[in-house]
């Protein structure tokens, strides 16, 4: 039935008068059918606003969609950017060593202890060595999967990061690290793999700046283990570069106890030896991985 039709049926409806106790009631498929009516014809009334030309549509949705994707794209690349910048602009020595902060008490009395100590304070004030952290000069990116600068470092095993000392040249190499319970082969023992591994890094660090551009691979090992290395100590890395021909750098050093007051000797726990060797294509290798 059209509109006019529904609307002529209803006027003797209208016309009869009705009392406050009244009213009509009209079957569910006639009340739905005079709503949608009604609804169409108020609708219809009201003045209808002129779509905007095609183009102006394209170019609006085109311009949306170019703001949105750019405001994305600028979010997902951050980290990006903050890892690039830090990778070209590495952290010198002596922001370095404000990376740290202890994580807990026994850490902070660790930092205290290796911080203050005679042969920290006594390197410090040699004009010849360069104090810093080398493993907070890491980008935090590259850190975090690295096995000294993140994997080994932390509470229970290299409680806190080594704390450096590199003389002028290349020529020798001081460093003082705390071993945790967490790093030991034999209960109690640290493991003598950990040793290595801090021996070869040590070493290699000691040459580096008698090397051209700054890095070195290592091209042989020699260790050979004098005492046991107990856990939850503070032991100090001691290096020095023996000889240098272009490329290749030969290096001796061991580590030993930190002695705990004065007139004590430290005990030799690992002797070794090393070859270096810059490789080829240094040169960019250097514009990345700052080692000095």
């Amino acid at each position: 039935m059209s509109a006019p039709r529904l609307l002529h049926s209803f006027q003797p409806l209208a016309r009869r008068p009705l009392s406050l106790q009244q009213s009509i009631t009209f079957p569910r498929n006639t009340q739905i059918l005079l709503c949608r009516t009604l609804f169409t014809a108020a609708e219809s009334s009201l003045p209808q606003a002129a779509r905007p030309p095609l183009y102006r549509r394209i170019f609006s949705i085109t311009t949306r969609a170019l703001v949105y994707t750019t405001i994305g794209f600028l979010i997902a690349m951050a980290p990006a950017a903050a890892a690039l910048d830090s990778i070209l602009h590495p952290l010198s020595d002596a922001d370095s060593l404000a990376v740290f902060t202890p994580e807990d008490d026994d850490s902070a009395t660790i930092e205290s202890h290796i911080t203050s100590h005679p042969l920290a304070a006594s390197l410090r004030s040699h004009p010849d060595f360069t104090e810093s952290r080398p493993h907070m000069k890491l980008p935090p990116a590259w850190r975090a999967h690295n096995l000294t600068a993140g994997t080994l470092l932390g509470p229970g095993r290299v409680t806190v990061p080594p704390l450096a000392f590199a003389e002028k040249g290349g020529k020798s190499y001081v460093q003082i690290f705390h071993v945790g319970s967490d790093l030991c082969g034999h209960v109690g023992i640290v493991h003598g793999g950990f040793l290595a591994t801090v021996l070869d890094e040590g070493l290699a660090r000691c040459c580096f700046a008698a090397l051209p551009h700054g890095v070195g691979l290592t091209a042989k090992l020699e260790i050979n283990y004098k005492a046991p290395a107990y856990a939850e100590q503070v032991l100090v890395l001691r290096a020095t570069t023996t000889k240098v021909e272009g490329r290749k750098a030969w290096v001796e050093g061991h580590i030993e106890t930190l002695p705990k007051g004065e007139g004590e000797e430290p005990t030799v726990l690992a002797t070794a030896s090393a070859l270096y060797i810059s490789p080829r294509g240094a040169e960019k290798m250097a514009k990345v991985y700052s080692v000095q």
